[in-house]
């Protein structure tokens, strides 16, 4: 699998301290990682700092030669920033009722499998709206992904108006329910 082996790749370059590997991971995954802290009580500075200790965990992991990675690069870094993050906020007692939004009591190996589980989620239906086909595959990313209202929606797919778009709109979702559920879920007693 690609994937894996551009993965594998990218933390051998870590490991070697390779400028270009280093990069990658620093693009790949910095902006969800700033965006996590910076939403949960901090600053750029706090994200650049969480970062970078996370980028020395993942390099001396690396460098052990023994690490063997289980999930992807992002899902391991998002976790360890996430408790990095969460230690310093109760350290600054910033932090303090475990029903806030950052949940400290699920174990790592919990929360890398729900990462992985949400990620191949997302990816089998990225790839059922793929076979969505036209107008549905654009009528529902207009809706969910660029937000635009019904009206806006009816005004640029010449429906007559938006309740005309809303029903097209349901049809295309059960549509894509049933490709989701037909084609990648295999048959879990779903549908």
């Amino acid at each position: 699998m690609k994937p894996q082996t551009d993965e594998k790749a990218l933390l051998e370059g870590l490991a070697n301290s390779d400028k270009k590997a280093v990069e990658a991971i620093y693009r790949d995954n910095y902006n969800v990682i700033q965006a996590l802290i910076i939403n949960n009580n901090g600053s750029a500075d706090d994200a650049r700092d969480i970062f970078q200790e996370a980028m020395i965990v993942l390099y001396e992991k690396a460098r052990s030669g023994t690490f063997e990675l289980n999930c992807q690069i992002k899902t391991f870094i998002y976790s360890i920033c996430r408790r990095l993050w969460l230690k310093r906020l109760q350290q600054q007692n910033r932090f303090s009722a475990p029903g806030d939004s950052m949940e400290p009591v699920v174990p790592v190996e919990d929360e890398l499998e729900d990462h992985e589980r949400k990620d191949a989620e997302f990816e089998m239906m990225d790839n059922a709206i793929s076979h969505l086909g036209e107008p549905c595959k654009s009528l529902i990313e207009a809706y969910y992904l660029q937000k635009k209202t019904m009206q806006e929606i009816a005004a640029s797919f010449g429906y007559t108006n938006a309740d005309n778009a809303k029903n097209q709109k349901y049809k295309c979702l059960m549509r894509l329910k049933k490709i989701f559920f037909t084609h990648y879920k295999n048959g879990n007693g779903d549908e």
